[in-house]
């Protein structure tokens, strides 16, 4: 590897690493006596989540142990000697749990259908049990920030709600903790990262299943942002930690009835009369928002 590309990698790495770290400490993660049950996928994401929590077991200040478990599904043309071989290179304990989901989704979806849904609900229910058989504390998912807010455009668009995935959340059926180390890692890194670490990556689509439709839409607009509004997709996923509930209009989560008129000024009140600007603009050599400073400060 030339000097240049290895700083450029070095850089690289060290970047998923540290985003990693900080979603890890920001979400409370994982915590000393942990049994991780990393699910591995042989894709980009998953190769890359494994690598970065074993860098991260080296040096994290709590201890945790780390299981592999890749789930075969029996699709024809699947390369089942490839992660074993894989994970007996890196020494990783690891377990391969052999389900034909291949075959029940087959039979219950009809020719041409998109099989995804009820093949990810097999999937959940079987992890979820093997979690369970190997007393792991947590479940680790690839899901990265793209992934993120595509599926939070995929709500609003389709679902109706203002939803995405959470970096850590309870199971559906209540008995794990999810965590998604990889949530501020940005998906063209992981790209890049592992085809510079050579990952022997299994195809996604040996099933023969549709690509998702709607989230491949999402997934180009996004990348059209990307491409034409350098910075709109970091805004996104900085939004989507700053949420303002007395400023949406969901009344469970926000109680609009008790507002009152208490003659206190308050910089988050009302702005309806103001027209939005969110050009940046430098408040004692600060950048900021034209819409965050208060009146008086622009009379």
């Amino acid at each position: 590897m030339a000097s240049e590309n290895k700083y450029s990698f070095n850089k690289l790495q060290k970047r998923i690493r540290r985003e990693a770290g900080k979603a890890i400490q920001d979400f409370g993660m994982i915590e000393d006596g942990d049994r991780i049950m990393v699910c591995l996928s042989g894709g980009k994401d998953s190769y890359t989540l494994l690598d970065t929590l074993q860098y991260l077991q080296k040096v994290a200040p709590v201890r945790f142990s780390l299981i592999a478990v890749n789930l075969d599904q029996k699709q024809p043309g699947f390369p089942e000697h490839v992660l074993p071989e894989y994970l007996e290179k890196l020494g990783v304990e690891y377990k391969i749990v052999e389900e034909d989901t291949y075959s029940i989704v087959k039979d219950k979806i009809p020719e041409g259908k998109t099989t995804c849904s009820l093949c990810s609900r097999l999937r959940r229910g079987i992890l979820y049990r093997t979690a369970k058989e190997l007393k792991a504390t947590k479940i680790a998912l690839g899901h990265h920030r793209d992934d993120m807010i595509e599926t939070l455009f995929l709500n609003m668009f389709h679902g109706g709600k203002l939803k995405s995935m959470p970096p850590k959340l309870a199971s559906d059926n209540g008995e794990h903790i999810v965590i998604r180390p990889l949530a501020y890692a940005r998906e063209k890194d992981i790209e890049q990262y592992s085809e510079a670490m050579e990952f022997p990556i299994i195809p996604c689509n040996l099933c023969g299943s549709q690509e998702n439709l709607q989230r491949k839409q999402i997934k180009q607009m996004l990348n059209q942002w990307d491409k034409q509004f350098p910075g709109r997709i970091e805004s996104l996923c900085t939004a989507m930690r700053n949420v303002v509930p007395s400023h949406l209009a969901d009344n469970v989560l926000f109680d609009f009835k008790a507002v009152t008129a208490n003659g206190v000024a308050d910089e988050n009140g009302d702005k309806a009369f103001d027209t939005e600007n969110f050009s940046s603009v430098a408040v004692n050599n600060e950048p900021v928002l034209m819409s965050d400073i208060p009146i008086k400060q622009l009379a």
